[in-house]
């Protein structure tokens, strides 16, 4: 009877150490495995609006003192087709040249502005909806220089940077977009690099992309590829999944001309 029982309890206990032992790598494994999306502590268009280091009305009279400088100031260096459009929508072109802005007219802009705005991904699940108070995260800027991930050199940035941080943006789930975040210094020619940047960036991630063109004549090229990627052109204006970057306005004041 006693052999009887011992050996039902040596049939028992190797089932049972492998019970414990497969839950505790069933526990590791769901420590290790991506958060679900109610559980994640930053989420693709998250309600903002919480931080308010101003008071409303602090914000106003930003607001204020804004329209006046469009208004009394206003913005130097328009090109002739900008003094065209703008001064053919209300604005004024003054005798020294400045466009200026009343504020009745600033104020009818701001209310028929485009408002819930979707910015596609080339994989739908990462499309933004920019609607309320939605924020979303992403990448910025145009670096010309890199700290090296290996070496810790401090060098030109090249069209391998930019795609290595566009895998970098495809993995992370906290970073909604991807801004090109540096410039393809090894490329010499522009339009090389304009059409480089691109492919780099959408080798690297399925997100939403944001890029920027050296030259109006490069455009046209890179529409060809993005047909191309998207599986034509009707595809493409299904969903566009790019977005161009440009600086039109820059201090004291004045139209960049090269970006109008």
């Amino acid at each position: 009877m006693a052999n009887d029982q011992m050996l039902e309890i040596g049939e028992t206990c190797e089932p049972a150490r492998a019970r414990r032992s497969g839950g505790r790598a069933a526990r590791v494994a769901l420590r290790a495995a991506p958060l679900s999306e109610d559980m994640r502590p930053v989420r693709p268009g998250m309600a903002g609006g919480q931080y308010r280091p101003i008071s409303d009305a602090g914000v106003q009279k930003i607001h204020q003192s804004a329209l006046e400088a469009l208004e009394v100031i206003g913005l130097a260096d328009a090109p002739p087709s900008g003094v065209e459009i703008l001064t053919g929508a209300g604005a004024i072109l003054g005798d020294d040249g400045r466009i200026r802005f009343p504020r009745a007219l600033v104020e009818d802009m701001l209310n028929v502005a485009a408002r819930n705005i979707t910015l596609h991904a080339r994989d739908p699940k990462f499309d933004m909806h920019l609607s309320g108070t939605n924020v979303h995260f992403g990448t910025a800027g145009a670096a010309v220089h890199i700290v090296d991930p290996v070496t810790h050199d401090y060098r030109e940035s090249t069209a391998q940077d930019l795609y290595d941080a566009a895998r970098l943006v495809d993995n992370l789930d906290n970073i909604h977009f991807y801004q090109r975040t540096m410039v393809c210094r090894d490329v010499k020619d522009n339009r090389e690099m304009d059409l480089n940047t691109l492919y780099g960036c959408l080798a690297g991630t399925k997100k939403h992309v944001g890029t920027s063109f050296s030259d109006p004549a490069h455009v046209a090229d890179c529409f060809e590829m993005l047909h191309m990627v998207a599986g034509g052109e009707e595809k493409w204006l299904e969903r566009p999944f790019v977005s161009n970057s440009n600086c039109f306005v820059v201090p004291p004041m004045k139209f960049a001309e090269e970006s109008c």
